[in-house]
């Protein structure tokens, strides 16, 4: 611990504007904040993130920092806190989400899921990775800046939001970015969506999300004669409906690359074995491109994911008794397209990889803004790089888009470059069932304070007078 002291310490006085702040009381204090929100029952649904939003706001006040808080439900606010540059430069935002998924109580055995146990160096219960982190580190962030009166030219703003885990576009970002605009808008924007990940104790890579895929889908409707079950029907609504979710299953729609992902492909291949390198760098090559797309398809589907519009066929409906043929069965298909697809001539090609007139192709709205990439050259892009290179010498920064989908869509549709930043992760910790949303869900101290001292790092390089 007392090398990550340094360490910081070291990259902290590289920006001679700023006073030193007192580490050891920031680290004390960041903990108690952040044990007190995990404390709190905020899984969604119900949500009741308001408990939270209570006590960031009576935090806040002992400070002098002013927020407002506002959302569909008393129970389920939103609040937003600003502290004031010199208006010589946008404002950069900090956004973290204050719901967490539910739970299964039985589950959790050793360590309740709302106690915020410390143990081996560990804090345990639910939120700890996603993402009450985020809220603790953007909450102390802008303490601190108060309290040390830090000379800003651009304005700081944090966002805690509401329901990012279901029903952001009724209780949370959306609804902010729709009743709130004018008082979250920012030229930058961190929030969760990336982190570091450690791998038999060595740090390799931090992870940036700078783009996401847009989360669509679309409905296989077959239609046919109804019947009885005694006497099969050639063009039974359930035989069409199968092979048509077999040939869209087994359709390979075209690989594409856009600035994330081709920086992605080329940073990692640097931090790879050579095996996975030689794989990583083909990407990038139109002459391999169809085959590693083929081998990814097959043996590792978040990269295939990451350079092809996916197509994952989730629910068949169909009948409703034993002995009778429906006239009509459907599949539902989870379609996550790249941010550049071109949606109307994607389900053109749809129908035709489906080829029958008795199956329709029914698009469904998607669940997030369509948006694109944020930029790789940008003062915040540079910054995250600046601060990486400071606090953790040797570890590659890489930009990723996230097959999934954030609520940084909805602040990227307002023109907001964004990008998703995280704690530091053990890959081991995944198989054993500690990783977000698992049912004993924990986050490392030390991964944490060191979160908490890159985004101060992060925020004070991009929005500092010097």
């Amino acid at each position: 611990m007392r090398f990550a002291f340094a360490l910081f310490l070291a990259s902290f006085t590289a920006n001679a504007a700023i006073s030193d702040p007192d580490w050891k009381a920031f680290a004390e204090e960041a903990m108690r904040h952040y044990q007190a929100l995990v404390r709190l029952d905020t899984t969604n649904p119900p949500g009741n993130e308001t408990r939270a939003v209570e006590y960031l706001k009576k935090v806040l006040e002992a400070d002098g920092i002013a927020s407002i808080t506002g959302g569909v439900e008393p129970s389920r606010l939103n609040l937003i806190a600003r502290l004031k540059g010199n208006g010589t430069k946008k404002p950069v935002l900090l956004m973290g989400h204050t719901d967490t998924v539910t739970i299964d109580p039985k589950k959790w055995i050793k360590h309740g899921p709302f106690s915020a146990d410390r143990e081996g160096g560990y804090v345990y219960g639910r939120g700890t990775s996603d993402d009450k982190k985020s809220v603790v580190a953007y909450l102390m962030t802008i303490l601190t800046l108060k309290r040390l009166n830090v000379p800003l030219e651009r304005d700081v703003i944090f966002l805690a939001e509401a329901s990012e885990e279901a029903g952001a576009d009724k209780y949370g970002a959306k609804w902010v970015a729709d009743h709130y605009r004018d008082q979250i808008a920012a030229e930058f924007c961190l929030a969760e969506g990336g982190g570091m990940r450690r791998q038999g104790g060595k740090l390799i890579m931090n992870s940036i999300q700078t783009g996401e895929k847009i989360p669509k889908g679309a409905t296989l409707v077959a239609h046919g004669p109804a019947g009885h079950g005694s006497r099969p029907l050639p063009d039974n609504a359930v035989v069409e409906l199968a092979q048509a979710v077999a040939a869209v299953a087994a359709w390979t729609p075209p690989m594409r690359l856009n600035d994330t992902t081709r920086a992605y492909f080329e940073r990692v291949a640097a931090i790879s074995s050579p095996e996975d390198a030689a794989r990583f760098n083909s990407v990038l090559r139109s002459d391999k491109g169809s085959e590693v797309q083929a081998w990814f398809k097959q043996h590792d589907p978040a990269h295939y994911s990451m350079i092809t519009t996916s197509i994952s066929p989730t629910i068949i409906k169909g009948g409703y008794q034993l002995n009778v043929i429906p006239s009509e069965a459907e599949a539902v298909l989870d379609i996550r397209m790249l941010p550049d697809e071109d949606q109307n001539a994607f389900y053109d090609a749809m129908r035709k990889i489906v080829n029958n007139p008795n199956v329709e192709v029914v698009p469904r709205e998607a669940l997030r803004p369509e948006t694109v990439p944020s930029s790789l050259n940008t003062d915040m892009f540079r910054a995250l790089e600046k601060v990486e290179g400071r606090m953790f010498p040797g570890v590659r920064l890489i930009p990723t888009m996230s097959t999934g989908a954030t609520d940084m869509a909805y602040m990227r549709e307002l023109g907001t470059q964004c990008y998703g930043v995280g704690s530091a992760t053990d890959v081991e910790d995944g198989p054993l069932g500690y990783g977000a949303h698992s049912d004993q869900e924990r986050a490392r101290e030390q991964d944490v304070q060191d979160f908490f001292r890159f985004a101060w790092n992060v925020v004070t390089e991009i929005a500092v007078r010097k």
